[in-house]
């Protein structure tokens, strides 16, 4: 990593640090204020980095200059707000020393119990900041378009769309690759890439603590809940990953956290701007995680009417009720707006290009569930349920990995043709996959939470029906916000197909469900310590819950230890392996054929590279070949597509090439060289060169 440019990423993180200061709440009845600093800090720098790079992108601009510049320019507005709340603040900060003591004060207090949970989510976090680090990109979905949409960016320095065979490197929401932009302007690689979606699930386990202390959990319950997110093995291994499901999903734990401080306090022109960037960043990372904003959306709603009427009682009733609806419905037209700007420069592009925002028909048709009949949702129900809770007894007992043969998987199928659903029906069905798939080995594009997810889902309903035995000071907003996260996996089932990698798909959904878990174990917990009758299953309830946790502690040390595509110990570990090595662990033959590809255009001395692929090929390996200059300044080489699915890019003449390389179907690639150039493949990947002369 080139270090003069790279120096410059502390100017947007001494400016988040700054508006971490802020930000910071003055009312002293908010709960965990400094966590709440936090996400506004966050939001704010979220969304000033999507906005820098639509603006700049707009202007052909987005090369490291004016990067570094627009983040000066954001270091010195954080600086002036802090200097500004210095002066006003009514209650100044107590600094350094101040936090450092309250830290040390908790730690004192806290139980055995308490202080190895702390100890251990932050140990699994520390290792996980250790793989992030040393691991290259190495995601599947990362080098088929993930990545390579950022090489084009910064390639053409615009946002501006460009002719390829895969649809998916412009119509999926391109926010957490934003993000990713920056570090590869500043960077010149790729090297800090895993350090987005680290810290992402840093974000994920402090929101979803606040979340549990929002609903009335105290200190354990808010442990309970950072320790079930933290060793979840799809947060561990995501963690270190160019993946965007944990991005969405600490999105969406803001925007609950910024919903549940609404359910008792009216709406203010500042809580308005926070929900709608947390909505619009939200949209901008992954349409899927809109399923759970808008049941939050919806319940702050009916918190901020509730509160409007049940005002001030001095003010006539009639008078009173219109105005919290007209200030509920002004609020929520600065939300909408507010999240319009900051999704909608990508959704006008898609428009444009395809005639819609949500993109071209094989998008709109492949994830969304396309039958909504009540058999069709509950097979598909049942089917992401089994997928997310697998657990691995059917290797236990002798099945070998790849082999499904689990009853509960056979019990969706069999209760699917009870109903007469068809469990593989195209309809509900991603792509020509089929159910059921194996979930529970330790990989980052599948693997299952069993114990967190069961957890949840029990919080779940022990919220929904008996919500003072969790939260006896809480009951309402507990019931509230229980009902929210059903409605919200109720939505996913209904309008997301089932596929073998819906799991991943669910994080955002099981952050905002953990929380009552969390409340709900801490419950159990207090009721064992209680005096009164029933001793024998209080104390079954602490090893229960102890044997919970442990199995869970145990989840998150394999998957960081052993989990695919990145782990500590191995075949594959990050210590061991190299760095191209790394980068080809889901695909090791591809390694030597890219390179050998590689070889034979640069020996060739050709500037002009035309691209051969199919959807689900993996392009970012040329993009590591074959470009010229870190920085993407002006490069000798161009690497163009001779493919193209998208109406208003046409591909590139084949005849203007100086090479061709391709990947995957040979027969393709032969219809597109030119006749009289020499093909050669080596497996999976192919050169084309022209005659000599």
């Amino acid at each position: 990593m080139p270090a003069p440019a790279s120096a410059l990423l502390v100017l947007p993180t001494l400016g988040y640090l700054l508006l971490l200061y802020a930000g910071r709440p003055g009312d002293a009845s908010i709960v965990n204020p400094h966590r709440l600093a936090a996400v506004r800090a966050a939001l704010a720098t979220g969304a000033y980095a999507v906005l820098t790079v639509e603006l700049l992108g707009a202007f052909g601009a987005l090369k490291l200059p004016a990067i570094a510049v627009a983040w000066l320019i954001f270091l010195l507005l954080s600086l002036a707000l802090a200097a500004w709340r210095r002066r006003h603040d009514p209650r100044p900060a107590r600094g350094w020393a101040a936090a450092v003591g309250r830290t040390r004060a908790r730690w004192r207090t806290a139980t055995r119990g308490e202080r190895l949970l702390a100890g251990s989510v932050t140990g699994l976090v520390l290792v996980e900041l250790l793989v992030a680090i040393l691991a290259e990109p190495n995601n599947f979905d990362s080098q088929t378009y993930h990545l390579p949409k950022i090489e084009h960016w910064v390639a053409q320095g615009s946002l501006e769309f460009w002719p390829t065979a895969i649809h998916r490197q412009v119509t999926i929401p391109p926010g957490a690759e934003y993000l990713l932009l920056h570090l590869r302007l500043f960077t010149g690689g790729d090297g800090l890439h895993n350090l987005v979606q680290w810290a992402a699930g840093v974000g994920c386990l402090l929101l979803a603590a606040r979340i549990t202390a929002q609903l009335g959990g105290g200190r354990r319950a808010q442990l309970i809940t950072a320790f079930l997110v933290g060793t979840t093995p799809m947060v561990v291994l995501q963690a270190t990953s160019t993946q965007t499901d944990l991005v969405t999903a600490a999105w969406v734990a803001c925007l609950a956290t910024l919903v549940l401080d609404g359910l008792h306090r009216r709406a203010t022109a500042g809580s308005a701007l926070a929900l709608g960037t947390a909505t619009g960043l939200i949209a901008v990372t992954k349409t899927s995680g809109l399923l759970g904003a808008g049941p939050l959306l919806l319940l702050w709603g009916l918190a901020q009417l509730r509160l409007g009427w049940t005002g001030s009682p001095t003010s006539p009733a009639t008078g009173h009720r219109l105005r919290a609806v007209s200030r509920t419905g002004l609020a929520s037209v600065v939300i909408l707006l507010v999240a319009a700007v900051v999704t909608g420069p990508f959704l006008a592009r898609v428009t444009a290009e395809f005639g819609n925002p949500l993109g071209p028909p094989r998008l709109r048709e492949s994830i969304p569930m396309q039958r909504h009949d009540p058999g069709s949702i509950l097979i598909n129900a049942l089917r992401i349920g089994q997928t997310a809770l697998d657990t691995p007894l059917s290797a236990l007992d002798g099945t070998p990995v790849g082999v499904v043969g689990t009853a509960p998987a056979e019990a969706v199928v069999a209760t699917a043709g009870l109903i007469g659903v068809d469990p593989q029906d195209r309809a509900t069905t991603f792509g020509q996959t089929r159910f059921p798939v194996q979930s529970w080995y330790p990989d980052e594009d599948r693997v299952a939470f069993p114990i967190a997810g069961t957890l949840a889902l029990l919080g779940v309903l022990f919220a929904l029906l008996r919500p003072g035995r969790l939260a006896p000071a809480h009951p309402g907003p507990v019931r509230a916000y229980a009902a929210t996260v059903a409605v919200t996996l109720l939505a996913h089932t209904a309008m997301i197909k089932w596929q073998p990698w819906g799991n991943r798909l669910l994080l955002y959904a099981l952050v905002l469900a953990v929380p009552l878990a969390g409340i709900w174990l801490d419950a159990l917990l207090r009721r064992r310590t209680g005096r009164g009758n029933g001793t024998g299953r209080r104390s079954l309830a602490m090893t229960v819950t102890v044997a919970l946790l442990a199995g869970s502690a145990l989840a998150g040390l394999l998957a960081v230890s052993y989990g695919f595509p990145r782990r500590l110990v191995g075949a594959g570990s990050v210590f061991t392996t190299s760095d191209w090595d790394t980068r080809f662990l889901r695909r090791p033959q591809w390694a030597p054929e890219f390179r050998w590809a590689a070889e034979q255009v640069r020996a060739s001395g050709a500037r002009r590279i035309g691209l051969v692929q199919q959807n689900d090929n993996w392009e970012y390996p040329w993009w590591l070949l074959l470009r010229d200059g870190p920085y993407g300044g002006p490069s000798g080489r161009e690497i163009l597509s001779l493919q193209s699915v998208l109406p208003k890019h046409p591909p590139a003449d084949p005849t203007t090439m100086d090479a061709i390389v391709c990947t995957g179907d040979q027969a393709v690639c032969a219809r597109l060289v030119p006749h009289g150039w020499r093909i050669e493949f080596h497996g999976y990947v192919g050169v084309a060169l022209p005659p000599p002369g």
